[in-house]
């Protein structure tokens, strides 16, 4: 509890009194509940490449949800993405990859240099990733 005391008009006093009650768990309980469906969404999501039988399965360290917590954690080997626009796009881009939509570009280098860009032979393989991408909705 806080008090605070001024002097007001004539001598009088003014006391404020704060109480703070702690329900910093009411706060976070929406970041629990996307947690809990992001990470359960992640555990749907599998992908297939061209040249392999078998489709994979994300990392069981799933990065993809450092974007609601403090401290990113990644697999070994992994860069860290400290930020937070990064982060928010790497779900956004999953989501989209999920139902076949391009990963969204911020650079817009096709209208800084006017003229059309090719694809590289990254780009076919993210096209790649993105055909074989599949969500399982079954349990």
């Amino acid at each position: 509890m806080d008090e605070y005391i001024s002097e007001i008009f004539m001598n009088g006093s003014n006391t404020i009194v704060c109480h703070n009650t702690c329900e910093d768990s009411l706060l976070a309980s929406p970041l629990i509940l996307d947690l809990v469906i992001l990470a359960e969404l992640c555990e749907r999501i599998t992908v297939q490449l061209d040249n392999e039988p078998q489709s994979r399965r994300f990392n069981s360290i799933l990065s993809i949800l450092s974007y609601l917590l403090k401290a990113p954690l990644v697999p070994a080997g992994t860069p860290v993405v400290n930020a937070l626009f990064k982060q928010r796009s790497c779900i956004v881009n999953v989501l989209k990859a999920c139902i076949g939509l391009q990963p969204g570009n911020h650079m817009l280098l096709e209208h800084k240099i006017g003229a059309p860009l090719q694809q590289v032979s990254s780009m076919s393989t993210q096209a790649n990733l993105m055909k074989h991408a599949t969500t399982n909705t079954q349990y």
